[in-house]
């Protein structure tokens, strides 16, 4: 456990090296971007070195990994992410421990997500998932609506009894005008988020940017930043 926990505060430091370096260059504060350390994958114990470490944000993406993971770490001051694409007969689950749900695509989800809440006693902050790479009306290849969707969802989360409207939520695309650009498709989302905070103010997180472009997201102005083989390791191939 000692080695992991060297192996982790190592990596640590390495990617809040990175982060430091692309807020100066930037121009901006450190305090500016929250590291989200994306632990899929990974074990509790996990979970628990990185809260000694200092991490206070976490992500997961499954919620049959993620439900027993922050069952087990329910004594830990953490702020849990939901980050995966959300199924409706899920939510149920997911709003038991998630803080954030950062994959908001389809009404259907919303709706679902706000009776589940209310059902709860929770109010979980929610991003609107952003597909740069999906055609009007449609839904991304990794998830997220089409940039035309994002004010019918924003409105729809805003005014569910239950949910609060964090702001945008983005993957760097595979296909289509942004693929291989991720700078350029992290400057497009802040354009969505500034049209957005014109309505909706308090809506001003900006989730983009992984291990291998952070430094694109925090150029282009992202608020947080979802880390994970950089801090974790390699995730190990699943079955």
């Amino acid at each position: 456990m000692n080695d992991r926990r060297t192996e982790l505060a190592a990596n640590l430091a390495m990617v809040e090296e990175r982060i430091v370096s692309a807020c100066a260059a930037a121009g901006r504060k450190r305090e500016e971007v929250t590291l989200i350390v994306v632990t899929k994958t990974y074990p509790a114990s996990d979970v628990r070195l990185l809260h000694e470490l200092g991490v206070r944000h976490v992500a997961e993406n499954r919620d049959q990994d993620a439900a027993p993971k922050a069952a087990a770490c329910t004594d830990l001051s953490l702020m849990w992410h939901f980050v995966g694409q959300l199924q409706t007969n899920k939510v149920r689950s997911v709003v038991t421990y998630a803080d954030v749900v950062q994959s908001i695509d389809r009404i259907r989800l919303v709706s679902a997500l706000s009776a589940a809440a209310v059902r709860a006693g929770r109010e979980p902050v929610c991003l609107i998932q952003v597909a740069l790479d999906a055609e009007s009306g449609a839904r991304g290849a990794r998830g997220g609506v089409a940039p035309d969707g994002i004010e019918e969802l924003a409105t729809a989360v805003a005014e569910a009894p239950g949910l609060r409207l964090g702001g945008l939520m983005t993957v760097a695309p595979l296909a289509g005008p942004y693929a291989g650009r991720q700078q350029a498709a992290f400057e497009r989302l802040l354009e969505f988020s500034s049209r957005l905070r014109a309505d909706h103010p308090a809506a001003n997180m900006v989730s983009a940017g992984m291990s291998s472009d952070l430094e694109d997201a925090v150029a282009a102005g992202a608020t947080h930043v979802r880390v994970g083989t950089a801090v974790l390791g390699v995730r190990p191939r699943l079955g």
